[in-house]
């Protein structure tokens, strides 16, 4: 297993993550695996873009490839490809092809059940979104399978450090704007908050969540600063899609409610980007809000 970067430390409990290799660390463990693999498994991106330079050493093998994803416009990258937009999280995607391959002789594992349904409960924003009657059967079989909601949603969401509280109310009190016009939120931060903060991969986890909370708030976007570009989280209300700028003016992409992208400029210009597009979509943002 290998991950282009660092997890947030909320997962750090998760079974066997500490098999995971992680490129941004050392890339030479993951160049010697790719040498010997004879089947490479994509999860939860669909294109080699998204993992940057492990994106790129990936593409250079050619291997039995199989892709499992649950973006929109995968690009053409697996033998074997199990792409649905309309599922929840790749997790969701990932049980139904365990039950498939397996049928009658699938027999439950503690470990994998647990593992599944935290990337359900994270992707789904703990059931807000992306949900459906099939969704929640699969839920109640993994429940039956002996899962611990409770300590599940404890270990991910009850774990925080005080400096991520603090930055929370930072970026709240001080980094937080408000444009009433276009019922949309923004939150930045900084090279001088992360030194502050002592910022790490991670620690803005869900913050730009905490804008939607607003109930005039249609869209939020959380931008910061980064030593080479400048990053950028969307997400949406209703039938709003932020993907669509994701893709169109910050070289990403995702979902309908939830993308993001980069921009190769200053935070200040990135951010006065994002403010000259909302015009163009204002009809639309309204229209979702009252619809």
């Amino acid at each position: 297993m290998a991950f282009p970067s660092e997890y947030p430390a909320a997962y750090a409990w998760m079974p066997s993550i500490e098999k995971i290799e992680i490129w941004d660390i050392e890339s030479d463990p993951v160049l010697l695996f790719m040498e010997k693999m004879d089947t490479s498994i994509i999860l939860d991106y669909n294109s080699l873009t998204r993992i940057d330079k492990m994106g790129h050493a990936l593409g250079t093998h050619e291997v039995f490839t199989m892709l499992i994803d649950h973006h929109l416009y995968p690009d053409p990258l697996g033998d074997f490809t199990l792409s649905d937009t309309t599922a929840s999280s790749t997790c969701e995607l990932v049980y139904r092809f365990i039950r498939a391959y397996d049928g009658d002789h699938y027999r439950s594992d503690l470990n994998i059940s647990e593992c599944i349904y935290t990337g359900i409960l994270t992707d789904t924003g703990s059931f807000q979104y992306a949900t459906s009657p099939a969704l929640f059967r699969m839920v109640a079989s993994l429940q039956e399978e002996g899962i611990n909601n409770n300590l599940i949603q404890d270990a991910v969401f009850n774990t925080l450090d005080e400096k991520n509280l603090r930055l929370l109310g930072h970026c709240l009190s001080n980094r937080m704007e408000i444009w009433d016009e276009f019922h949309t939120g923004i939150i930045f931060l900084n090279k001088h908050d992360y030194q502050v903060f002592d910022i790490q991969r991670g620690d803005t986890e869900g913050i730009v969540n905490y804008l939607l909370k607003l109930k005039n708030i249609q869209v939020a976007a959380f931008i910061r600063q980064q030593p080479t570009i400048v990053k950028i989280s969307l997400r949406s209300k209703g039938d709003f899609s932020v993907e669509e700028i994701a893709k169109n003016y910050f070289h990403g992409g995702g979902h309908r409610n939830a993308s993001g992208g980069y921009a190769k400029r200053s935070l200040a210009a990135t951010i006065d980007l994002f403010k000259s597009i909302l015009p163009a979509y204002k009809d639309k943002i309204i229209k979702s809000t009252f619809s």
